[in-house]
């Protein structure tokens, strides 16, 4: 198959990308891995700061897929990419040979796997979840722990996966803070008489209306946040959770009986994007994510002509930057292919 781009991933940043592309009157491959698009929004019940239902941004980027100019192909495990005199030459596991003459890289990225974190017991206790478990429960309307009751005292972990030496991961993952807020918020619209303690490194809200959100959070719904690190989790014989922190702004060790820990699973470059990266000689920055050419001015670009990049394969985004970047690269793109 001929384009002009092929874009890889069909997230958030994958299909804005390829939609405006094709807009634009440029012949488009967008290849997915899976066999449904989306991304990590599919899974997401509420978006913040707005609250806004996660369907009615899936329901935006069906919209873009509406194109003559644009081949949706799904299912796709690329196995060699790389570029010649003429563009570039990427070949699916099945045998399938797409050409192009500009490629944008949209592989986004992946949750941490909160199972590394074995203190604070992901993966052994039933009702340690992580923040995707409780979208999931949000959306299928079920709060109850596995024995089928409504937790009345829930905990919630920041930071899991970022700011970690141990985990190798130094950087913040930026959503997590603002992630914890809003499902503290909504399991209290849930659960009204419940108890919800957010354990935190530091708050850090750096979003249009985040700020406001977690006032709003304390003030109106009473949720607690606690300056402090979760050291350890453990099971009492009713299977209710004990966990050991320490307040850090209270200067004393704490030790509570829970019903439910959710963890806030941090980003983390994707398996897609270290395969691809590693297929076309793709720079990484110290954090692992993609390298941009410029931070200022070239974050769309990469080190190899013609490779572009849109949305959190660089860095953790939200969907708003996310949008704007996948808009970035199509400038670029576009830009790029005129000379």
């Amino acid at each position: 198959m001929n384009s002009d781009v092929i874009v890889v991933g069909a997230g958030v940043a994958g299909m804005e990308t390829a939609g405006r592309l094709a807009e634009a009157g440029l012949k488009v491959i967008l290849l997915e891995k899976n066999e449904v698009t989306g991304g990590h929004v599919t899974n997401w019940y509420h978006l913040f700061p707005d609250r806004r239902p996660g369907s009615e941004v899936l329901q935006y980027l069906e919209s873009l897929k509406v194109n003559g100019n644009l081949d949706l192909l799904k299912g796709i495990n690329l196995e060699d990419a790389r570029k010649d005199k003429n563009g570039f030459i990427l070949r699916s596991s099945d045998g399938d040979i797409f050409y192009s003459k500009a490629v944008v890289v949209a592989t986004g990225f992946d949750l941490f796997k909160s199972e590394r974190k074995e203190e604070y017991g992901y993966g052994i206790y039933d009702n340690v979840i992580t923040s995707a478990d409780l979208e999931r429960k949000f959306r299928e309307g079920d709060l109850r722990t596995t024995g089928g009751k409504l937790p009345e005292r829930i905990g919630m972990v920041h930071c899991v996966g970022s700011r970690d030496e141990k985990s190798g991961n130094l950087y913040c993952s930026k959503l997590c803070c603002v992630t914890a807020v809003k499902q503290a918020i909504e399991i209290k619209e849930h659960l009204p008489e419940s108890r919800v303690f957010c354990f935190y490194m530091d708050i850090r809200m750096a979003g249009a209306m985040y700020e406001e959100l977690y006032m709003e959070a304390q003030e109106k719904y009473g949720i607690s946040f606690i300056r402090g690190k979760v050291s350890e989790a453990g099971e009492s014989i009713d299977n209710s959770l004990i966990i050991k922190v320490e307040d850090t702004l209270a200067g004393r060790p704490l030790k509570m009986e829970l019903d439910m820990l959710v963890l806030m699973a941090g980003m983390e470059i994707s398996r897609g994007s270290q395969s691809i990266g590693s297929m076309l000689g793709l720079e990484t920055g110290e954090n692992r994510f993609f390298r941009v050419r410029d931070y200022h001015i070239g974050s769309n670009l990469s080190n190899i002509d013609g490779v572009f990049y849109a949305g959190s394969c660089t860095a953790p985004m939200n969907i708003t930057d996310t949008i704007s970047h996948a808009r970035a690269a199509v400038t670029e793109v576009i830009g790029y292919l005129k000379q």
